[in-house]
């Protein structure tokens, strides 16, 4: 069996390198082949959602860690 990767990108998407099964909110699976890498959507803003469009660099997305160590220093 071959293990599927995520990574967190540093305020930015789920890096995913399959093989890997996705199912949207339909019910339709989306089959990521083995070494196939794609990116999901962590901000919420992009228009190809689960998958990543770049919107969070547009929109200045900060991940949760970021986001709180930012507040904890002001």
């Amino acid at each position: 069996m071959t293990k599927v990767e995520i990574t967190v990108m540093k305020d930015g998407p789920y890096k995913l390198v399959g093989p890997v099964s996705i199912e949207d909110h339909e019910g339709n699976e989306i089959t990521v082949r083995e070494g196939k890498t794609v990116a999901l959507c962590r901000c919420g803003g992009s228009t190809r959602k689960p998958f990543c469009d770049g919107t969070h660099s547009k929109i200045g997305f900060e991940g949760a860690k970021a986001a709180v160590e930012r507040a904890s220093e002001k």
